[in-house]
């Protein structure tokens, strides 16, 4: 490919982006995420690629917008990296699926289903899309000193949202359905559509990513009667992983001292 002064996607060079980086899906959310940072600016916008830099902890963080999906996330952690960044945080929403898992808990993935196309072209499905071990710590921990109910485990990732939501709409309705409750049957804790590709980019790159979702809503609970409402209010994932990030600076410079 032609060489740019700016990543073709998400216009940035070296100088805008930080080691650490924080992704949400959408782009209204990256200054709610700067707001938590010292001296955040934004350095780029094109598309779904909305990108702030600040500080935290006094170590340059990035946060940057995915658009939803494995491809368009993959992009963006493909050219965050070319810039330099090697350290990636997930937030975002989810579907819960395990009855557990209520509106407004969060969930940290420890692992996902790549019942997605983008992660296939990184490696083959034999091999495992999982976080990396000291975020998806940290950001347990981040959610348990905040308060919040938290859980772990798998996570299921797709890449049509409505094949969820009206699979008897779907000419492979009944591929969808049996999917699904094999899902289920597995304990997965709840359906979203990014950290499979996010977790199989990172190790190809040879980068570090977790990720900390807000849980939306849970269709399950609602099949089964159970209460249930929706909760649309993302601002606890968002501390959740600005939080965890914080101490992964913290953990990172003790391992650096010794």
């Amino acid at each position: 490919m032609h060489e740019l002064e700016r990543q073709y996607h998400i216009a940035c060079t070296e100088e805008d982006v930080g080691r650490y980086c924080i992704l949400p899906g959408d782009p209204g959310r990256v200054p709610a995420i700067a707001a938590l940072l010292d001296d955040a600016r934004q350095v780029a916008y094109n598309r779904e690629f909305c990108v702030w830099t600040g500080t935290l902890l006094g170590e340059k963080v990035t946060a940057c917008s995915t658009g939803i999906g494995g491809p368009s996330a993959a992009i963006a952690m493909e050219e965050l990296h070319k810039c330099g960044a090697d350290t990636f945080i997930r937030t975002g929403t989810c579907g819960g699926i395990d009855l557990e898992v209520q509106a407004g808990d969060i969930v940290v993935a420890t692992g996902a289903i790549r019942y997605e196309h983008t992660s296939r072209e990184y490696a083959p499905l034999e091999f495992p899309a999982v976080a990396d071990f000291t975020i998806a710590g940290c950001l347990v921990q981040a959610a348990r000193d905040l308060g919040l109910p938290v859980h772990t485990g798998i996570v299921q990732c797709k890449d049509s949202f409505y094949g969820q939501h009206s699979p008897e709409a779907s000419p492979v309705y009944y591929e969808l359905q049996q999917k699904w409750e094999t899902w289920k049957r597995l304990g997965v804790k709840a359906s979203e559509m990014e950290s499979a590709a996010l977790f199989v980019v990172a190790s190809a790159l040879r980068c570090r990513c977790g990720s900390c979702f807000h849980v939306v809503w849970n269709q399950e609970r609602e099949a089964a009667g159970l209460d249930q409402r929706m909760s649309e209010d993302t601002s606890a994932s968002v501390r959740v992983a600005v939080e965890a990030l914080k101490r992964l600076i913290q953990e990172d410079r003790a391992a650096n001292s010794k």
